[in-house]
This record gives structure tokens, sequence and C-alpha cells, in this order.
């Protein structure tokens, strides 16, 4: 079961990453593409401040992909659900909302 959760959050979190790729390397293209003076664009957002939110993003959508690797990682171990940090049980209620927790919500 939990493994199961682990792997939708991690099929989701791939879709995620590879849609955000598309983008950035899209934006890359109409950005090399477009004589646009953006730095001076009064209607809205730098193509710089575009490129920094889906760097970010991406980043973030490949971290939480490394993040539920290791949580399957310490499902195969048998150690899922305990604290790295103290060795005591992580709350269920932690667990359902952050289900590759690696601590307690005490040592976290």
């Amino acid at each position: 079961m939990v493994r199961d959760e682990l792997l939708r959050l991690r099929a989701s979190a791939e879709s995620e990453a590879a849609t955000l790729s598309r983008d950035l390397r899209a934006l890359f293209a109409a950005s090399r593409d477009s004589n646009a003076d953006d730095e001076h664009d009064p209607e809205g957002a730098t193509v710089g401040f575009e490129r920094a939110q889906l760097t970010a993003l991406l980043a973030a959508a490949r971290e939480r992909i490394v993040e539920i690797d290791e949580a399957l990682g310490r499902v195969d171990a048998g150690t899922y659900g305990v604290c790295e940090r103290c060795g005591r049980p992580i709350a269920p209620e932690r667990l359902a909302a952050r289900p590759f927790a690696r601590r307690c919500i005490t040592c976290a």
C-alpha cells in the first residue's frame, strides 16, 4: 500500500518534471528567436524571471523524485516510518501528509 502510493507520487513528479523541462526548453528557444526587450516591458514578467521560476520548480520536482526513491529504499529495507534521527516511529498523520518524511515531527 505504501509502495503503491510512493510509486504514484513518483510518477506524478516525473510527469511534472517532464512538463517543466519541456516548458523551460521552449522558453529558451523562444528567447533565442525573439529580439524583444523583456527587461523593459512594463506589461509582465521578464524572460529571466520566468526562466528562474521554471528552473526552481524543475529542481523541486527532481528533488521530490529523489526523496521518493529514498523512501522506496526505506520500504525495501524495512525502515520506512522510523525516524532516522531518534529511531522512534513517524506519526501516521505526518506520513500521510509527507509520505517521504525521514524524521518525526519532533526531529524535523
